[in-house]
This record gives structure tokens, C-alpha cells and sequence, in this order.
């Protein structure tokens, strides 16, 4: 059983991340799904973008700091989007983390980066927030550090693939990206 923080999109906390919790804790795992945007959500990410603004990244990131204080070291860090931004920002303050997953976008790991922690990033083939050159350095970052990182990429899927509710879904996407980061967490 792992800890499991979950950090969702710009598009605020909603039940595509409350089901992905679901999915998590029916496989037997402990989930904290903090909501950064204080219950406010958007539709698009133009009114996402506009929330984030009116919220502010550092009230963003001092709500996820506060969501996993006395979580264990090792809980893993997943972010949604957005949320990839937040665990970034986490992931250097939580050294001891079990894994972490990026979905729908590319991060760098932090210098101070633990070289056994296992990374995972599931993102569009093409994605604007995962374009050639983040998962790249993503690459050379983990190659540095020695993370044990797999990128899968899944052609032809939008932005928000695993979201059932958004025109940029695709299930042939999102059964295997689940199915991956279940098995990452086994």
C-alpha cells in the first residue's frame, strides 16, 4: 500500500481526480486529493489560467504543502496537468518519495533528487505541455541523477485524455496509463 498525494489540473478539483482517488484507494491505497483552487473550478483552460491568477501559485503550493503534512516521507507525489507545477515545487521539500507521476505534462526533477525514486510521465503525443524539448530534459535530468524514469507517450490522444468528461478523451489512452501507474505503485 502506498500514500498517495494527487494534485489536480488547472481546471481545479473535480471528478476526474476524484475518480483517479477512487481508482487509487479501490487498489488498496491511501489518497489525499487537496482542493488548491478553494472549491472553485473552470470549464476551459482560458478561465483555468484566469482562476489560477485570481488564486495565486503560492496559495496554490501553501495548500498542497499544508495537504501533505503528516503524510509520510515516502508518499508518492502525483499531479494532473497543473498539478505536475505543484509537485515540482514539492518534490525538492519531500526528497524521500516513494514515485512520482506527471500526467499530462513534463517537469524536471529537482537537483536534490533521490536516485532511486521511480518517475513515470504519461502525456499526448503531440502536447504543448509536454513538447520534445521539456521531455528531453526530463531525460537528461533523470539520466543525471540516475531516477528511473518511463516516458509513455500516447499519439493521436488530446491534452486531457483520461478525462471522460472533456472532448479530449480517449479510453485506448487513458485504460493503459492507469494500468501503468497501478503497476508502478504494486
Amino acid at each position: 500500500m502506498a500514500h498517495i498525494a494527487l494534485f489536480h489540473s488547472i481546471l481545479g478539483l473535480r471528478p476526474v481526480e476524484l475518480s483517479a482517488a477512487d481508482r487509487l484507494r479501490n487498489a488498496g491505497h491511501e489518497v489525499v486529493v487537496p482542493d488548491l483552487f478553494g472549491g472553485e473550478v473552470a470549464t476551459t483552460l482560458d478561465e483555468g489560467f484566469r482562476l489560477l491568477d485570481r488564486v495565486g501559485w503560492g496559495r496554490v503550493i501553501e495548500r498542497a504543502r499544508r495537504a501533505v503534512e503528516g503524510l509520510p516521507a515516502e508518499t508518492v507525489l502525483i499531479g494532473v496537468s497543473m498539478g505536475t507545477g505543484v509537485v515540482t515545487d514539492l518534490w525538492s521539500e519531500r526528497p524521500d518519495a516513494e514515485a512520482v507521476v506527471l500526467l499530462h505534462a513534463a517537469a524536471v526533477p529537482p537537483a536534490s533528487v533521490r536516485s532511486d525514486v521511480r518517475v513515470q510521465l504519461h502525456a499526448a503525443d503531440p502536447d504543448d505541455f509536454a513538447p520534445p524539448e521539456d521531455v528531453e530534459a526530463l531525460r537528461e535530468a533523470a539520466r543525471e541523477s540516475g531516477v528511473d524514469l518511463e516516458v509513455f507517450r500516447y499519439p493521436g490522444a488530446g491534452h486531457f485524455y483520461t478525462d471522460p468528461t472533456l472532448p479530449d478523451h480517449d479510453p485506448d489512452a487513458a485504460e493503459p496509463t492507469w494500468r501503468r501507474v497501478l503497476d508502478l505503485l504494486a
